[in-house]
């Protein structure tokens, strides 16, 4: 049976405490299940800000989307989760990555791990979590193997980037991954909820995203091949939620993250799938 849709925005900017509640409440109107905070210096900080959502919402869910792992000892992490679990109502899903940003680290005054040292302590963080805080869901995103393993074993939600890749005519790279993260979760894998995060539509009716931020993230792959990545969707409402159903149907994912910027817009393309 397929897993019943459920959709997440994210907060990119910060704001006062009006315009935030106000943001959090219509996206609970319009069919929003969760609101995610990023964690990267220079934006909002991301517990007090889920905290104000989740005191200004009463079903929408808060998450971060995502903790940089490394930034944080496990103990004071699973502290600050556990509070704001108890202050939403249990409404709190914690995402979790690597960090990836080595200017970030630099200005926090951390020394900037290597890759594998950064999955290590991913992987003890999850650990720690999972076991003082078997109750609040934990998001893992990533593309790489050993991150995905983590994923697979630990985690109830796993975030998809969709791959590096362009999709050729033999190849699926979110494919891969899928049968990546099923092949390391073994029983695990129908209990888990597969994620994807968009990161360009339209907003009106031309039907083209701005591809600014994939091609930031994407640089090796032409306009052409960005517009037919996971990650970017075209085509008007009903085109885009027919894609989504797709997303559904041929990979199991059933959770879809947008941007705040695409709130309004990708809210018609939920009307269409509700």
């Amino acid at each position: 049976m397929a897993k019943g849709f459920r959709f997440g925005v994210g907060v990119m900017r910060g704001g006062s405490r009006a315009m935030l509640e106000d943001s959090a409440r219509r996206a609970e109107d319009l069919g929003y299940h969760v609101m995610h905070v990023p964690d990267h210096l220079g934006g909002p900080a991301p517990f007090p800000v889920m905290t104000a959502i989740a005191m200004a919402t009463s079903s929408l869910r808060v998450g971060s989307f995502v903790m940089n792992s490394a930034f944080y000892r496990p103990a004071l992490l699973a502290r600050d989760a556990a509070a704001l679990r108890d202050l939403s109502g249990g409404r709190l899903d914690l995402g979790l990555g690597t960090g990836y940003v080595e200017e970030e680290f630099v200005a926090a005054g951390i020394r900037f791990p290597s890759a594998r040292e950064r999955v290590d302590h991913l992987r003890d963080t999850t650990e720690y979590l999972a076991e003082h805080l078997p109750d609040v869901p934990i998001m893992i995103a990533g593309n790489g193997d050993r991150v995905l393993r983590i994923a697979a074993r630990s985690a109830h939600i796993i975030g998809l980037t969709g791959g590096d890749r362009a999709a050729g005519d033999d190849q699926d790279p979110l494919a891969d991954r899928i049968a990546f993260v099923r092949a390391a979760a073994g029983d695990r894998f129908d209990a888990l909820e597969l994620n994807i995060a968009i990161t360009a539509m339209p907003l009106d009716d031309s039907g083209l995203p701005d591809l600014t931020i994939p091609r930031h993230f994407l640089p090796g792959l032409s306009d052409e091949e960005l517009l037919c990545h996971p990650g970017v969707l075209s085509g008007s409402t009903d085109e885009i939620a027919d894609r989504i159903r797709g997303y559904r149907d041929v990979y199991g994912i059933s959770y879809v993250i947008v941007q705040d910027r695409h709130a309004e817009a990708f809210g018609k393309v939920i009307a269409r799938l509700t």
